[in-house]
C-alpha cells in the first residue's frame, strides 16, 4: 500500500551534554538527508525530534556543574538546537520533554495502561543510601557486574558485556552520592507487563523481515527469544514526570515517584507533534487534531524511526508495545533504519576521556558554511550502516579535496566560468538544429527511464552526439539509482551515485572541449554549454540533501529558486527531484560569475586537528589525579640526559625530535616544546627524563622516553634541569 505522507523521528538526545559527531552519524544526519530527499520528491514530510530532559543523567550533570536540573536542560537544549541548525538539520520541530503537552501525554499513557491492567504495582527492594537519605536510581550506584564480573558496572546495565539486570544483583555496590555501601530497602513501583505483548511483537517483527536491516531484526529477535519480562515504569526521583493526581494511584504512594525516562522519552515524538500542530494552526496550516488524524493515528502515514544501535529495542519492541497497548489506531514504525557506531580516529567517542569532536568544536574551527557541507559529506559517505565506521581528519580532507572540490565543485566552476566568459554571462540561446533541444531531451529522458538497459537509437535523437547522449543518460539513470538507494536507506551508495553524476558531467565537458569549439564550431559550443548549465542545475537538486549550502549558492548563481528539501510550510508540493532529469533553465537567462565552492583542506589543518585531539585527551587524563604510594613512585626511574641533537619533527608545529645521552646510552625522545625552544639552542643542555617508560609512536615516529617540563597557566613550557652545572648525563633523580 502506498502511503500518502511520511513521519520521521530521530532519537531524542539527552540534554546533559553537547552533540558530537558520533551522534550526528547515528540518528540525525541520515534522517535529515532522507527528509530533504522526500520533500524534494513532493512527499508531505514531518521530521520530529527534541531534547530528552528527564531522568538521572540530567541530575548527575547538574550536580557536576553545581546548578539545578532546569539550568542544565535549558543550557544544553538551546546549545544543541543551535548546533543542529548550523549543521543544516531540517527538523519541522525540535521540542523538549519539559513542555506541558509532554507531561500530559505521558501521564495519559500511564493512566490508560493502569486502567487496562497493563501495569503491576509491587513492593520491591532497591538500594538506599542512608547517609544521603535517598533511594538510588540505577546511575547512582556502581559495582561488579553479576554477569561478567566487570568492575564499574552501572545499576541497570554493564557496559562491558551489555547485560541488563536488577540493581540489587550488583556485587560490591557503592553509592555514587556518598561513596558508602547502600542497603536494600523496600519501595513501591509500577511495572509494565511487557510479556503480554510478546506474541504481538513477534508477529510485528517478522512482518518486517523483508525490509528491515539485519542488525535491527537480530537484536529484536534476541530479546524476544529470551522472553519479555516485567519492566519497571517508575523510579524514586524528583526530576521527572510525577504521578500525583493520576486516577487509580494513591497520592502517598505517588510521593517521590516519577516515570522512568525510558517510558516517557519516546512519547516525546507525539507531544512534539502536538506542539507543532498548535503552531501550524495559528499559521492557518493545520487543524487542532491533525497530530493524530493526519499523522499518528492515520494508516496512510508511513513512520520511520532513525536511531543508533543502542536504541533499537526501544523503537522496535517497547515503543510499538506502548502504541499498540494505547490503541486508538496509533501507527507503528514502518521501518527503523538503525546505524551502528561511528568511532573517532580508530577509537570510540568518549566524553569522559575527552576523545570527542562536538559540533560546537567543529564550528569554532570551521565557521564557513562550505566546511559544514564538507563535514556532512564526509560523515555521510562513511555512515556506519552495517558495521561500526571511523571518522578521521585525513578522510575529511580527502573527501573535501578529491571529491567535493575536484569533481562537483570543479564542474560547476569551470562550466559556469566558461559560459560567463564566452556568452556574456548568459545561458546560450540555441537555434537551427538545436532549436527543439528541450523536447528532444524530454523524449530521451523518458526513453532512458522506461528502458534503462536498452541501446539508444541515435537516429531517434539525431541532434545529440555520443557525448550528449552519454551525459543525459548518466543523469537520468543516475537519478533513478540514487532514488532507489535512498528508498532502501542505503545512503552511502546513494551518495556514491550522486557523485558519479558529477563525474559524468566533468567527462562531458572534457570530451566536448568547448575551449576548441568556441573557435571552430560556435553553434556546437553553445549547445555544450547549454547542456552544462542544465547539468549544474540538476546537480544542485541531487546534491541538495547532502551539501545544501553549496546548492543554495548554485541556485543564486543561476538566479533561480528551487527547493533544497528545507522546511517551508507555505510551499506547494513540487517534484523538484524528478525535474532534475529535464532542462528547466531558460535560454538567454543571466547567470552570476561563480566563486570556488570548496577550498582545499591543507595538511597543516589535518595535523592541527589531530594534535588538538591528543591535547584534549591529555588534559582529561591530567584532571584525574590520584594519590600514589611510595612504592608506586619508586617504579619511575628519573635520570639526567644531555641533548646531543635537536630538530623539528616534520608536519608538527609543537614537536621536536631530540637525541639524548643518558650516560653512555643514546635515546630518541619527542618533546612538545617547539614553540618555546629553538633546536639549535638545546644542544648540550642537561634535562631530566623518565628512563623506564615504554616506547611509543607519535605521528609515526618512536619516542623512547619522556622529558620533564614545568608549565605556566598560559601554557608556556620549560625544561626541568639540575640546579648545579656539574651534574652530567646519567645521574639518578630521586
Amino acid at each position: 500500500m502506498i502511503k500518502k505522507r511520511t513521519l520521521i523521528t530521530s532519537a531524542l538526545p539527552y540534554a546533559n551534554g553537547f552533540i558530537h559527531l558520533g551522534h550526528v552519524a547515528g540518528a540525525y544526519l541520515p534522517a535529515d538527508i532522507y527528509a530533504r530527499f522526500q520533500r524534494l520528491s513532493a512527499e508531505e514530510t514531518l521530521y520530529i525530534c527534541g531534547s530528552d530532559e528527564h531522568g538521572v543523567a540530567i541530575t548527575i550533570a547538574a550536580e557536576k556543574e553545581k546548578v539545578t536540573p532546569k539550568d542544565i536542560i535549558d543550557k544544553y537544549h538551546e546549545a544543541n538546537k543551535a548546533a543542529f541548525d548550523k549543521l543544516g538539520i531540517t527538523f519541522n520541530k525540535y521540542s523538549r520533554t519539559s513542555i506541558p503537552e509532554h507531561r500530559d501525554t505521558a501521564r495519559e499513557f500511564f493512566g490508560d495502561f493502569l486502567k487496562k491492567g497493563f501495569l503491576n504495582e509491587k513492593e520491591e527492594e532497591q538500594f538506599y543510601d542512608e547517609k544521603a537519605k535517598m533511594f538510588l536510581p540505577d546511575r547512582y550506584v556502581e559495582g561488579i557486574c553479576p554477569n561478567c564480573g566487570a568492575d564499574g558496572a552501572r545499576g541497570d546495565q554493564c557496559d562491558a558485556c551489555g547485560a541488563y539486570y536488577d540493581q540489587t544483583e550488583l556485587k560490591d555496590p557503592k553509592s555514587l552520592v556518598s561513596g558508602d555501601t547502600p542497603i536494600a530497602k523496600k519501595t513501591t513501583h509500577w511495572y509494565l507487563k511487557f510479556g503480554e505483548f510478546q506474541k504481538f511483537l513477534e508477529k510485528y517483527i517478522e512482518s518486517n523481515d523483508p525490509e528491515w536491516k539485519d542488525n535491527v531484526l537480530q537484536q529484536s529477535r534476541s530479546w524476544l527469544k529470551l522472553g519479555l519480562t516485567e519492566r519497571a515504569i517508575t523510579r524514586d526521583l524528583t526530576w521527572g514526570i510525577d504521578l500525583k493526581g493520576i486516577e487509580g494511584i494513591d497520592d502517598k504512594k505517588a510521593e517521590g515517584k516519577a516515570l522512568y525516562v525510558w517510558f516517557d522519552a519516546v512519547l516525546g515524538y507525539i507531544s512534539a507533534t502536538k506542539e507543532l500542530m498548535k503552531e501550524y494552526e495559528k499559521a492557518g496550516k493545520a487543524a487542532p487534531e491533525d497530530w493524530k488524524n493526519k499523522w499518528w493515528q492515520n494508516d496512510d502515514t508511513r513512520y520511520l524511526a532513525f536511531i543508533g544501535k543502542d536504541n533499537i529495542v526501544f523503537h522496535t519492541l517497547i515503543f510499538p508495545a506502548m502504541l499498540h497497548g494505547k490503541g486508538e489506531n496509533y501507527i507503528l514504525p514502518t521501518n527503523v533504519p538503525a546505524n551502528e557506531f561511528l568511532n573517532l580516529e580508530g577509537r570510540k567517542f568518549s566524553k569522559s576521556k575527552n576523545w570527542s569532536i562536538d559540533l560546537q568544536d567543529f564550528f569554532n574551527d570551521f565557521p564557513d558554511k562550505f566546511s559544514v557541507d564538507a563535514l556532512r559529506y564526509a560523515i555521510a559517505t562513511n555512515f556506519p550502516e552495517t558495521k561500526d565506521a571511523d571518522f578521521t581528519w585525513k578522510d575529511y580532507q580527502a573527501r573535501n579535496n578529491n571529491e567535493l572540490a575536484a569533481i562537483f565543485g570543479n564542474f560547476v566552476n569551470r562550466s559556469m566560468q566558461f559560459t560567463h566568459k564566452n556568452f556574456d554571462g548568459k545561458i546560450p540561446e540555441l537555434s537551427g538544429k538545436y532549436k527543439d533541444i528541450d523536447a528532444k531531451w524530454a523524449d530521451l529522458a523518458e526513453f532512458v527511464k522506461n528502458n534503462p538497459d536498452a541501446v539508444i537509437n541515435k537516429e531517434d535523437f539525431g541532434i545529440f552526439n555520443d557525448s550528449d547522449l552519454l551525459a543525459i543518460r548518466s543523469l537520468v539513470a543516475g537519478i533513478d539509482l540514487v532514488s532507489n538507494h535512498y528508498n532502501r536507506f542505503r545512503f552511502r551508495d546513494a551518495i556514491t551515485e550522486t557523485m558519479n553524476i558529477a563525474r559524468a558531467a566533468n567527462k562531458y565537458f572534457n570530451d566536448e572541449q568547448p575551449w576548441k569549439t568556441a573557435k571552430n564550431d560556435p553553434e556546437g559550443c553553445a549547445k555544450t554549454l547549454y547542456i552544462c548549465a542544465q547539468l549544474v542545475r540538476s546537480l544542485a537538486v541531487v546534491f541538495a540533501p547532502i551539501v545544501p549550502n553549496a546548492c543554495a549558492l548554485i541556485n543564486d548563481y543561476l538566479g533561480i529558486k528551487q527547493s533544497l528539501g528545507e522546511v517551508d510550510i507555505n510551499a506547494d508540493l513540487i517534484d523538484t527531484w524528478a525535474s532534475a532529469a529535464l532542462p528547466i533553465l531558460k535560454q538567454g537567462a543571466e547567470i552570476k560569475k561563480p566563486a570556488i565552492l570548496f577550498h582545499k583542506v591543507e595538511d597543516e589543518t589535518v595535523t592541527a586537528q589531530t594534535e588538538k585531539l591528543g591535547e584534549k585527551q591529555a588534559a582529561a587524563e591530567a584532571e584525574k589525579e590520584e594519590l600514589i604510594t611510595f612504592d608506586e613512585f619508586m617504579k619511575v626511574k628519573l635520570r639526567t640526559a644531555k641533548i646531543i641533537e635537536a630538530e623539528k619533527l616534520k608536519k608538527s608545529k609543537k614537536l621536536l625530535k631530540l637525541q639524548v645521552d643518558l650516560g653512555g646510552e643514546k635515546r630518541q625522545i619527542l618533546a612538545g616544546v617547539a614553540e618555546f625552544y629553538k633546536p639549535e639552542d638545546l644542544v648540550g643542555k642537561i634535562i631530566v627524563v623518565v628512563a623506564n617508560l615504554q616506547p611509543a609512536k607519535i605521528m609515526g615516529t618512536e619516542s623512547q622516553g619522556m622529558m620533564l617540563a614545568a608549565s605556566t597557566d598560559d601554557g608556556k613550557l620549560c625544561f626541568v634541569t639540575p640546579e648545579k652545572s656539574d651534574i652530567g648525563a646519567g645521574a639518578e633523580v630521586r
